[in-house]
């Protein structure tokens, strides 16, 4: 072994630890809110004790645990919250170890924000599934409840129902959104497509993630050869889950029929030229600026190739809840690492 590869060994032990001891401290601490959500809940239904007591337990263990932070009253009254809310799921009466291995998975600051953002069990349970699964930040969170992902999760256009094998059309409408938040990149409103290409390809790790689940990379730019002739899809991606080539292609304007043409030209020639006898057929995405849903339908329910339009935004215009602040700076730390 070189210097240069036992360096990079060293480099991924310790990497590897930290990520492992950062998972089991937000595990212990999200049990300790458990506990303290619970003890609270119970002593307060059985002595009857008022809304301002909460305030006083908050200034007592101030004065016992001098310095100690993160134990507020609004704190206390979010792990009480935490303890009733995860307490009266119907899953939580025969807690299976893959649905805590979720709960585990995601800070107190994305189990706060979900509780104070969902009205029901499921849509509860939706986007905690999606945010463990999908390694969200919580400002992604934050974007895709704001944006009513679990709402219009499988709504975008596309043609997969006539186009797809049986196999994936579910698993399809799972992957793919209607909007995508790439807040990372920086772009002016007249940069072309090129120059936002460029922001994504420089931070490719955060599109991916961005993208969702079972995404590789294989090429910007990716060259298509036709006889003498010569095109470039934009961004092109294998999907493990779909088993298939995933073509995307940018666009800074509003969705022009134009572009389904031009998509579905790529993906023939995809399927004919690049494709692997074991794999599924390719799948193309517009990725542009804006949408009509109407002129998207007739763009591309005559076209025989899997497709769909969606639109990304750039900007995060939601900030976080006042009464998550407290927790931001662990919590951000760690659902950078998890």
């Amino acid at each position: 072994m070189s210097y240069k590869e036992f360096v990079q060994d060293l480099k991924q032990s310790i990497i590897r630890s930290r990520y492992i001891a950062m998972r089991l401290a937000n595990q212990e601490q999200l049990k300790l809110y458990f506990k303290l959500g619970k003890m609270l809940s119970e002593k307060i239904n059985v002595e009857n004790w008022g809304t301002k007591v909460i305030e006083q337990i908050a200034m007592d263990l101030q004065q016992e645990l001098n310095g100690l932070k993160g134990f507020s009253q609004r704190n206390l009254n979010n792990m009480r919250q935490f303890y009733e809310t995860y307490h009266s799921f119907q899953i939580m009466q025969s807690v299976t170890a893959q649905f805590e291995k979720v709960v585990y998975s995601i800070s107190f600051t994305h189990h706060v924000l979900i509780i104070n953002k969902c009205k029901t069990e499921i849509e509860h349970l939706f986007y905690l599934t999606q945010a463990a699964e999908q390694f969200w930040s919580v400002r992604e969170l934050e974007h895709h409840i704001n944006a009513k992902l679990f709402k219009h999760q499988g709504n975008m256009p596309n043609n997969f129902s006539k186009t797809l094998p049986e196999n994936i059309k579910s698993k399809a409408l799972e992957v793919f959104k209607d909007e995508y938040l790439i807040d990372f990149v920086t772009i002016n409103e007249d940069d072309d497509e090129g120059i936002l290409e460029n922001e994504i390809v420089n931070n490719l790790k955060k599109f991916i993630m961005s993208m969702g689940k079972g995404y590789s990379f294989i090429g910007n730019q990716y060259k298509l050869e036709v006889n003498d002739n010569e095109f470039f899809v934009d961004l092109l991606f294998y999907n493990r889950h779909l088993q298939c080539l995933v073509a995307i292609e940018l666009k800074r304007k509003k969705f022009k029929p134009e572009y389904a043409g031009q998509l579905n030209f790529y993906l023939n020639v995809l399927d004919d030229k690049v494709k692997l006898p074991h794999e599924n057929p390719s799948i193309g995405i517009v990725l542009c600026k804006q949408k009509d849903n109407t002129v998207v339908d007739y763009a591309i329910k005559t076209i025989d190739k899997a497709m769909s339009v969606g639109t990304y935004t750039h900007f995060h215009t939601h900030s976080v809840p006042e009464n998550m602040k407290d927790f931001l700076p662990d919590a951000e730390t760690l659902s950078k690492m998890l």
